[in-house]
């Protein structure tokens, strides 16, 4: 037989106690005036509250219809969200439940999803939350999940720069450092697809295999360095030098169309690399000799048609003395030794450079 239901005995709660389950807690009368104020709640205020009004230290957002010194007994029952009135006007949920005899209402308040914010701004630590919070957990994982992620970008960081550093090392010839023939190719790729005219001009270095002989492998390495400082030097910015052999350079110029310009560069570089390159207390003389085309002389350009023809020229250049720039001309596939037009003090018959015409030029001698 089952008896009366037991009467269940009024709880008490010592505040200390309720400080430690509730550090988010607030006491408060029935006419608005906080009581009591757990300790994080304290933190965050900046202050204990106690004694004075709910509305000197918070804005009530929810229920929106409560204005200040309303009936808070409405409150009792009701899902909250409130407002700090002063910056950082951090924003607070909870819920409110009446106390017995009309000692007031009971607010357990939180930071809900602004957590990590909240506890950034006002500098709370661990023993700020209760050991039941979930809060903290959330914390925990929000902070691993960052450290994973930054983790993540700077291996993908590290891993984008090593890509790129391979890629430039694919692309770069490692004794000058200029790019090489793969490097090359792909920037006339480049011009082709656009429509692009671009001049190219292949350079031989005359007398190159004597400082091998003579002075070593290092005094030629030493000379392949000071020749790309040249090269470099006397072309222009976005042109391409490319070592594509032992002693032989790729000059591709971007936007070009007439033979003049590259003639200047190329009777300027003769001119350069004639002079003796200093080397261990000896000197090193080479000269240049170089073959030069257009991409407009081509109804349909390719890289190994106009590689060929500048070849050809500069076949020429070697024929006639060496030290000597030669312009590829339409004729010379049919004629595989058309008269050569010196320019540079080479005679009276010296006339310039001019399209579809075999011309090479001399540096002049100092």
């Amino acid at each position: 037989m089952t008896g009366a239901p037991a009467m269940i005995r009024p709880m008490s709660l010592s505040m200390a106690a309720l400080a430690q389950l509730m550090p988010m807690y607030l006491w408060l009368s029935l006419t608005g005036v906080i009581l009591a104020a757990g300790p994080t709640l304290c933190k965050v205020l900046g202050r204990d509250p106690a004694g004075q009004g709910l509305p000197d230290h918070f804005l009530i957002r929810r229920p929106a219809d409560l204005l200040p010194g309303g009936d808070f007994t409405r409150l009792s029952g009701c899902r909250v969200q409130m407002q700090l009135r002063h910056p950082p006007a951090t924003l607070l949920r909870g819920l409110a439940v009446p106390l017995e005899d009309g000692a007031g209402l009971l607010f357990n308040l939180s930071f809900g999803i602004g957590v990590a914010e909240a506890v950034r701004i006002h500098a709370l630590t661990d023993s700020d939350f209760a050991p039941t919070d979930l809060a903290v957990e959330m914390l925990y994982m929000a902070e691993a999940n960052s450290a994973v992620m930054q983790e993540l970008h700077g291996l993908n960081r590290r891993l984008q720069r090593a890509k790129a550093a391979a890629e430039q090392q694919a692309l770069t010839d490692t004794l000058t450092g200029l790019a090489n023939r793969r490097a090359m190719e792909q920037a006339v790729d480049r011009l082709l697809q656009t429509g692009t005219d671009f001049g190219l001009a292949q350079v031989d270095l005359d007398f190159f295999k004597q400082v091998n002989d003579t002075l070593g492998h290092a005094a030629g390495d030493h000379v392949l360095h000071e020749v790309a400082r040249v090269l470099c030097d006397e072309t222009r910015t976005g042109d391409v030098v490319a070592r594509v052999g032992g002693d032989e350079f790729v000059l591709i110029f971007p936007g070009v169309s007439r033979m003049e310009g590259i003639a200047a560069i190329a009777e300027r570089i003769i001119d350069r690399l004639s002079r003796p390159i200093g080397y261990a207390g000896r000197e090193c003389r080479i000269s240049a000799s170089i073959g030069m085309t257009l991409s407009r002389l081509y109804p349909q350009p390719r890289l190994d048609r106009m590689l060929g023809d500048a070849d050809r020229a500069l076949y020429l250049s070697k024929m006639h003395g060496r030290g000597r720039a030669t312009a590829f001309s339409r004729n010379m596939a049919t004629d595989p030794e058309p008269p050569a037009i010196v320019s540079g003090g080479a005679g009276p018959d010296a006339q310039p450079v001019t399209l579809g015409t075999l011309s090479t030029l001399e540096a002049k001698k100092p």
